[in-house]
């Protein structure tokens, strides 16, 4: 008989884990024990990322093949010492949202125990919830466009801030896409975030009429990437870095090297771009976390392009 429930201790804090053997990806034959065991390989570098950000869980209970659903309040059942943080919300029904921020391990495997494979995050810290520490492009091909076309695209971005005298880190969605992440950590609102992402993301669509698209209508995104400004708003989220993805295989949400985004344009194989969960492990061994600079860097948002 497999054992249902294993009680551990990590860290001070007892944790009631369950169902470990059940299947999260049966075409992979990864389970949640597998899931529970990268989350908790890839902490080191993860909690970082994850720390003081108001969380948004995306639950799989029966595995990827299953229904999901996303959570914003953090679970009322939670352990007592699971940190949350209340934000105001005219879309919450009391007007307001207590999120889960996973601050430590402990807190990071109960979430996995609860099947959320994926992890995503606000672009702002509880500490103010209105200052973007960050702006983000989220680059989304058009079929037939790949992540291939998304690593040009990539490329135009870097070219534009490499002129401004700044650094963009490039990442992997874990699933079809890429996403460019600017460090900001300065004060900034999102009006100033906003409106500048949405005037590169229409600049480039200009300078590459054929490649770009900066409108979110899907007719318009055949064989082109749409450069999706609009997730720099204080009620959206993005998949964290080093976030598991549900996808038959778990794929995760990799940081990547420029030298690799170029590469991938030489290659033209969109396979070169997608990590495994055991992909990203070894990866990390390798370079330490090369998201880094998203949480160290302090830039400003220029005053024009």
């Amino acid at each position: 008989m497999p054992q249902k429930r294993l009680e551990v201790q990590i860290d001070g804090r007892t944790l009631s884990l369950s169902n470990l053997d059940k299947l999260m990806y049966p075409e992979a034959g990864f389970t949640k024990g597998h899931v529970i065991e990268y989350y908790t390989r890839i902490a080191p570098v993860l909690l970082g990322h994850l720390r003081d950000r108001p969380l948004t869980l995306k639950r799989y209970p029966d595995g990827v093949e299953g229904p999901h659903f996303y959570e914003k309040q953090c679970p009322s059942h939670r352990p007592e010492w699971v940190r949350t943080t209340v934000v105001g919300s005219s879309r919450a029904r009391d007007g307001k949202i207590n999120f889960c921020l996973a601050d430590d391990l402990p807190t990071l495997v109960w979430l996995a125990n609860l099947a959320d494979l994926e992890l995503h995050t606000s672009l702002a810290t509880a500490t103010d919830y209105s200052r973007p520490t960050v702006i983000a492009f989220d680059l989304d091909p058009g079929p037939p466009a790949t992540i291939v076309e998304c690593a040009e695209v990539a490329l135009e971005l870097r070219a534009v801030f490499d002129h401004l005298g700044m650094r963009a880190f490039p990442k992997t969605s874990g699933s079809k896409g890429m996403q460019v992440y600017v460090p900001l950590n300065t004060p900034v609102g999102y009006e100033q975030t906003s409106g500048f992402a949405k005037g590169l993301a229409q600049l480039l669509e200009r300078r590459r009429p054929e490649l770009v698209v900066s409108d979110m209508k899907k007719s318009l995104r055949r064989g082109r990437v749409l450069v999706d400004w609009s997730q720099n708003t204080q009620h959206k989220t993005t998949v964290c870095v080093y976030s598991l993805r549900a996808l038959p295989r778990p794929t995760v949400s990799t940081p990547l090297l420029w030298e690799e985004v170029e590469a991938v344009l030489d290659s033209g194989q969109p396979d070169d771009l997608v990590f495994t969960s055991a992909d990203v492990l070894e990866r990390v061994a390798e370079h330490g976390d090369c998201f880094a600079g998203v949480i160290e860097l302090e830039q400003r948002v220029p005053d024009a392009l």
